[in-house]
């Protein structure tokens, strides 16, 4: 601002330096701020709320960023709009990159919108992707993991704001529905530095409560409206998600929107679209109740009779027979069927004894013709062949064998040192006795012994 100032002044000097004035028209003036704000300060970003936002058919978006103190001028071009995913609304709180103009027909100086982003929500999206991706991994998310909300809960705990619209809607939806469900409200912050401590503590004492029995919670429903990413940021602390998972007692999430998503709605073992959707989803509608308590009724009343019909039928049929009418004919028919199945029972028995004898009779004719007197005769016969023909075999073998061994025996002392000693030769040996065939085994130095038949002799060869 500094700069322009200077600038200014340059361009327009005061009359004290210089009599002679420059006089301009608007258009010049308005020209001359107009480029000295796109040169001077170029692009920038800026912080605010948007109020007064009109959208017209032509695409094009007109609005109003301002803060506690001023507001500025904006234009978001139809260009620039439908390149961004960003959907802009009264009340957002956002980060805008433009670039400072005067829209020279009115004179009003404004920020032509380049691109625009919900204020802190690109350092929080990132944030909030990557404690997702590590509870996921850790298995934080998985289904199996998760418990089941009850039916019929008898006492549901909300934790919430207790002055928000959200406490305010799930409460008469309660009551609407359920009148007899019992409501505890645990007030904890929802918004700021300090809502996700509270609400660990919030969790942390109705564990312990529970546990000691001095509160008994069948359902709890963490809860509150819609928001910011940033308003919003609480139900997405890593410290909020781990105490929604450690906790025994079945919980909802049910924050902000249908649109938003939490971390707090991924642990949790149900997410509820909104506050007003939780309550719906956590009682029957007591008309509903009624329907099918009277349908239970009916059907109950329907069994029972139709019991009552089968049972009169029964004893219909009971009084109708001889038993109950005839005791003593019922006893005399039992009497002539004994007699009947003895009679039909000593005939079976007749003819099993018949049948069985005749068995008896053709298994002795069998037996004798396999005694084992009988049979050991033949045995014994066909054994003194068998040692005849084997005695036989074997003196014949061995006379066989005794010539091959008498012949080999001959060949041998024929064929053997001693009978090649016997004829005049000799016999030489190296020196670890083996015998030397051709003066190609024996090198100069060599010890040698030589074989008569009448002795030997050590000789070294030359």
């Amino acid at each position: 601002m500094d700069d322009l100032f200077e600038y200014s002044a340059k361009q327009f000097p005061s009359e004290e330096k210089n009599e002679e004035r420059s006089i301009y028209s608007v258009s010049e003036l308005t020209r001359k701020i107009r480029n000295l704000l796109e040169y001077k300060i170029g692009e920038i970003w800026v912080e605010g709320e948007i109020s007064n936002l009109r959208k017209q058919a032509s695409g094009h978006q007109y609005f109003t960023l301002k803060d506690a103190k001023s507001q500025l001028s904006c234009v978001l071009f139809r260009g620039n709009a439908s390149k961004m995913a960003l959907d802009l609304n009264d009340g957002q709180e956002i980060e805008v990159r433009g670039d400072l103009s005067v829209y020279e027909p009115r004179g009003n100086y404004q920020l032509i919108v380049r691109n625009a982003q919900l204020k802190g929500h690109g350092s929080l999206q990132l944030q909030f992707e990557a404690l997702k991706k590590k509870l996921n991994a850790e298995g934080l998310f998985k289904e199996e993991t998760k418990s089941s909300i009850p039916s019929f809960p008898d006492t549901i705990c909300i934790v919430t704001s207790p002055t928000g619209a959200a406490v305010r809607d799930m409460i008469s939806v309660l009551q609407r529905r359920a009148p007899w469900v019992k409501i505890v409200v645990y007030p904890v912050l929802v918004q700021g530095n300090q809502a996700s401590s509270q609400i660990v503590e919030a969790l942390n004492n109705l564990t312990e409560w529970t546990k000691k029995g001095d509160l008994n919670i069948d359902t709890i429903v963490l809860t509150r409206g819609g928001g910011s990413l940033e308003d919003l940021w609480p139900f997405n602390e890593e410290t909020t998600a781990r105490a929604i998972h450690e906790i025994d007692i079945p919980i909802i999430s049910a924050v902000g929107h249908e649109i938003d998503f939490t971390i707090s709605d991924l642990v949790a073992d149900l997410r509820a679209p909104t506050p007003s959707a939780a309550a719906e989803i956590l009682v029957p509608e007591k008309n509903e109740v009624h329907r099918r308590l009277n349908h239970l009724i009916n059907k109950i009343e329907s069994l029972t009779m139709n019991s009552i019909d089968r049972w009169n039928e029964q004893l219909n049929y009971l009084g109708s027979k001889t038993l109950i009418n005839q005791p003593l004919r019922f006893l005399s028919d039992l009497e002539q069927q004994v007699d009947w199945k003895s009679e039909s029972l000593r005939s079976v028995i007749h003819e099993v004894i018949r049948s069985k004898t005749d068995d008896l009779s053709n298994y002795s004719v069998q037996l004798s013709r396999y005694h084992p007197a009988r049979q050991i005769e033949e045995i014994s016969g066909k054994i003194d062949l068998l040692k005849k023909s084997l005695t036989h075999s074997l003196s014949i073998n061995m006379k066989s064998v005794v010539e091959r061994y008498e012949k080999g025996a001959i060949a041998i002392k024929t064929l053997g040192p001693d009978s090649v000693l016997d004829r005049g030769f000799s016999l030489t040996l190296d020196a670890d006795g083996k015998l030397i065939t051709s003066t190609d085994e024996v090198k100069p130095g060599d010890l040698m012994t030589t074989r008569w038949k009448n002795g030997t002799i050590k000789s070294t060869a030359q």
